[in-house]
């Protein structure tokens, strides 16, 4: 068995995109992930490593929190997800229907080596995990709803600016130097991912200076709509927040109004938050309406919310994703 080191080692080599799914500020209400601690088999072998260099128990993380392979086992879950819905989609869609998208033979291959290296991210984090005496999270049973391949695109745009937020959600609190810089050089293939994807929808490359965090529930709020069920074992116990439900979500552009599908659901919002590159900004609900703000670009989180906060004891549902550019 490698050691933790090693294992790292080559995942700096590798630089998987690990979406990273943690809080930026830890508090009571933000549910433990379920760690799945169970020691993973071991094989006989006469190359098995000496016991000097088997891997160190994970380290705590301050406060009781999440420890460093709890957030890999989060990322893995992630890369499932992401992994999957690229297979299925190019299983679903002949390379017939991306070209009447208006995409060259360049554009769709660069998007099928995106689905390669989300494979790569999923083996290379299952070995990772492996090797720290873990048993890793198996892929779940997803829902993407795929209607044509124009759908698909539009999706695969969310999912890696979810990928991009969750990442930089995880970063501060990471407790090895190891896992850390490997997390560096995984942010900057996942920002590529987003930067093509962008493109190939016929959006601005880059429409910020800055991108978005999101912490676990936000982005498992996000993720849940596409998981049907999950392994035994391999269940996050997370609670998602609920959905929110728009009469008018094609309006969900800047200055525009939104109204709730019903203005008395969730029960206490007052504000509707808008999470965004630019820092957060939040319109008072009323009557179940309010304004899209100005100033907002890229992938922007709308949130339903108590207070002007987006601390998981303040939001009552959300995050959804708009684009107003």
């Amino acid at each position: 068995m490698p050691s933790l080191r090693t294992a790292l080692q080559w995942l700096l080599v590798a630089a998987p995109a690990v979406t990273l799914a943690l809080p930026a500020q830890r508090n009571v209400l933000t549910p433990r992930i379920v760690a799945r601690q169970e020691a993973a088999p071991s094989a006989s072998s006469s190359s098995a490593a000496p016991a000097a260099s088997a891997p160190p128990a994970a380290a705590p993380a301050p406060g009781g929190g999440l420890t460093d392979i709890d957030i890999l086992q989060f990322a893995l879950t992630a890369e499932h997800l992401e992994s999957a819905f690229y297979q299925q989609g190019f299983a679903k869609f002949p390379m017939s229907d991306f070209q009447a998208l208006g995409l060259s033979d360049t554009n769709i291959k660069s998007l099928q080596q995106v689905a390669q290296t989300e494979a790569t991210h999923v083996s290379t984090l299952l070995s990772v995990i492996s090797g720290a005496g873990t048993q890793p999270v198996q892929p779940c049973q997803y829902n993407f709803a795929f209607t044509d391949a124009k759908a698909m695109v539009a999706t695969a745009r969310v999912l890696e600016a979810v990928g991009v937020s969750a990442y930089l959600g995880a970063a501060p609190l990471i407790n090895s130097s190891d896992i850390l810089s490997a997390a560096a050089s995984i942010a900057t293939v996942e920002s590529r991912h987003q930067s093509f994807i962008r493109v190939a929808s016929g959006a601005e490359p880059v429409p910020a200076a800055f991108d978005t965090a999101l912490g676990p529930r936000a982005v498992f709020t996000l993720a849940a709509q596409f998981i049907q069920s999950c392994p035994e074992g391999s269940n996050l116990n997370i609670q998602p927040f609920p959905a929110i439900a728009l009469q008018n979500p094609e309006k969900a552009t800047v200055g525009q109004n939104l109204a709730l599908a019903d203005a008395s659901q969730p029960a206490g919002a007052q504000f509707c938050a808008f999470v965004a590159p630019g820092g957060n900004q939040f319109e008072p609900l009323t009557n179940g309406n309010c304004v899209v703000p100005q100033n907002l670009s890229g992938e922007v989180y709308m949130m339903l919310t108590k207070s002007k906060s987006v601390a998981d004891a303040e939001v009552l549902a959300g995050p959804s994703v708009i684009q107003p550019s």
